[in-house]
């Protein structure tokens, strides 16, 4: 499957687009984002655990990294409510389940080779630092090689510098309204901007609160096989 698969175009999806599609597994579903290989893929995904749901044990052969958007995730090592941020890297395992039901972004074999930290994070027990220009603050998650990741909070009517993205950009708006030049794009929006890419963004009166990724598209991810050979890749 190629979704979105071509790093060079600019993508968007708004909230009003989704459509969820069934899991292999009973109770799971899945917005797919972005998409490159089979049911083993490079993959960019919003994924829903209905209450009572999950997985069987698996390996995470090219590393997962996980955002609790809503309810409780779990699996043997813990619970990880709203807010937590998990970096789980090539290599390890887990049996992932919700008891109550929870929502998250999913973004699987986008791990560099050399890239083996584990995280969990509590972002709402976590500092914010000051931002670039008044109005932002910005709360770092995760950085390696020149790809850093982060939730922005933008307060109202802040407005950033035009700038370029070398590395692209991608985001995902968890809460208000985030704007640039090309458009509005409200809280469950998903933009992809690729390398070279530049916009002046800012908020209104809303303000928005982001997660953003910045360096990775063309980086040299695990994942970028399933881009150069799009066939269906199994372990």
């Amino acid at each position: 499957m190629q979704l979105n698969s071509d790093f060079s175009q600019r993508a968007i999806i708004l909230p009003a687009e989704y459509h969820f599609v069934a899991s292999p597994l009973a109770g799971v579903s899945r917005m797919m984002l972005d998409r490159a290989g089979g049911e083993v893929a490079r993959a960019t995904s919003i994924v829903r655990y209905a209450a009572g749901s999950g997985y069987s044990s698996h390996t995470h052969e090219g590393g997962e990294e996980i955002l609790v958007l809503e309810g409780v995730f779990s699996d043997e090592h813990g619970d990880y409510p709203a807010g937590t941020y998990l970096r789980n890297p090539p290599g390890t395992s887990h049996q992932p389940f919700s008891r109550e039901g929870c929502t998250l972004l999913v973004k699987l074999w986008q791990f560099a080779a050399d890239d083996s930290e584990q995280l969990v994070m509590n972002t709402k027990a976590l500092s914010w630092r000051q931002g670039l220009v008044p109005g932002l603050s910005v709360m770092p998650l995760h950085e390696h090689n020149g790809v850093s990741t982060a939730l922005v909070r933008w307060a109202a009517n802040t407005r950033f510098n035009r700038h370029i993205h070398v590395g692209g950009e991608e985001i995902l708006v968890l809460e208000g309204l985030f704007r640039d030049e090309h458009g509005e794009y409200p809280a469950g929006s998903w933009l992809r901007n690729p390398r070279y890419s530049e916009h002046t963004p800012f908020t209104g009166p809303e303000g928005a609160l982001i997660y953003v990724k910045v360096g990775h598209l063309g980086a040299g991810l695990l994942g970028d096989k399933f881009i150069a050979d799009p066939q269906e890749t199994t372990l």
